[in-house]
């Protein structure tokens, strides 16, 4: 039996949108709202400076349910923890700007919410490519496949039930109150840590992949491999020291693979038996890079996949493993930011 819910508050954390905004505000203003339930939208705005704030200000003069707030922390999390703070709803939903919705992606993730108690319920991400060059299409490419990405359920498809964590969810307002907000320290991660929390809590936390949300990834190999090098591998760790049930295998299996690579390097010059063992292990690896590769080129027609993606496989997943181990590396030292009071 369904609660007796009035309102429903969607939140969006946001900078420099300019080019996505409208069009992702147009497609939520379009959602099938379930039967007798109203819907507030509050946008966190973290100091835009290319006209985002404004059309957002003009936005709200025009619709009566959006709500813009200003974040001068700038990072998502706080935009979202304060949104969450002065929202009314009985759920909370967090989207993305530069994602695209179906019509019917509210109301299904408040189905499964309702029918199955969900302290949180998220769907999947369909990645799309931010524009029609070849780099956006192999970054598109590297993470739609399991060798790149592993077993990550809510960027491949899994079957609705019980998950570790899901894409742009609906969250249960009262579960904030009973295990707090998002974890400050982590400027990235915290969505997980979160869901980690949940399920520590004895909550439930569910994904429904007929909840399908189109996320525009990096537009260049460059950003992409930044972003996994700079950010999101090192607060994989971070995440880890302050939040050790949010330990994964497929967020660390790249931290022994780069290890294992410089490693390897290093003792195949004086040990020729582990020379021979490194060789075996990258010409296994290469293979299974290549056969992942043709793969994708049959997927997205792209021929040219074959001969790029292999290369392109192991400096994500070089990058991403040297960014582990930098982010252990500052624990080690007391330099990481997580560490700072």
């Amino acid at each position: 039996m369904r609660p007796n819910l009035n309102l429903i508050s969607i939140v969006l954390t946001v900078r420099n949108e300019i080019e996505n905004i409208a069009d992702c505000l147009d497609g939520i203003l379009n959602f099938q709202r379930p039967e007798h339930v109203k819907v507030e939208i509050i946008f966190a705005d973290g100091l835009s400076e290319d006209g985002t704030y404004e059309l957002l200000e003009e936005k709200s003069f025009q619709h009566e349910n959006i709500v813009l707030i200003k974040n001068p922390n700038i990072y998502h999390l706080f935009g979202f923890n304060h949104a969450v703070k002065i929202c009314k709803g009985d759920y909370v939903l967090w989207l993305g700007a530069h994602t695209f919705y179906p019509k019917d992606y509210l109301k299904i993730l408040f189905d499964s919410a309702t029918k199955h108690n969900t302290d949180y319920v998220g769907g999947i991400i369909e990645t799309i490519p931010y524009d029609n060059t070849y780099e956006a299409l192999a970054v598109q490419a590297l993470t739609t496949h399991p060798f790149g990405v592993g077993n990550s359920g809510f960027r491949l498809g899994a079957k609705e039930g019980p998950a570790d964590t899901a894409s742009y969810g609906l969250y249960k307002k009262d579960i904030f109150k009973k295990i707090g907000y998002f974890n400050e320290k982590l400027i990235r991660c915290q969505d997980y840590e979160f869901n980690c929390r949940i399920r520590k809590n004895n909550g439930l936390v569910w994904i429904n992949p007929n909840a399908i949300a189109k996320y525009k990834n990096q537009k260049s190999l460059f950003s992409f491999y930044k972003k996994q090098n700079l950010l999101e591998a090192p607060y994989n760790a971070y995440m880890w020291y302050i939040a050790p049930y949010t330990f994964a295998y497929r967020h660390a299996i790249t931290g022994v693979f780069s290890t294992g690579v410089i490693g390897g390097i290093v003792l195949a010059t004086f040990y020729p038996i582990i020379r021979i063992i490194f060789l075996s292990v990258m010409i296994l690896y290469f293979l299974l890079a290549l056969f992942s590769a043709i793969q994708q080129a049959i997927r997205y027609k792209k021929p040219l996949h074959i001969l790029t993606l292999p290369i392109c496989f192991f400096l994500y997943h070089f990058s991403h493993g040297l960014g582990i181990f930098s982010g252990l590396v500052r624990l080690a030292t007391g330099t990481a930011p997580v560490q700072k009071h």
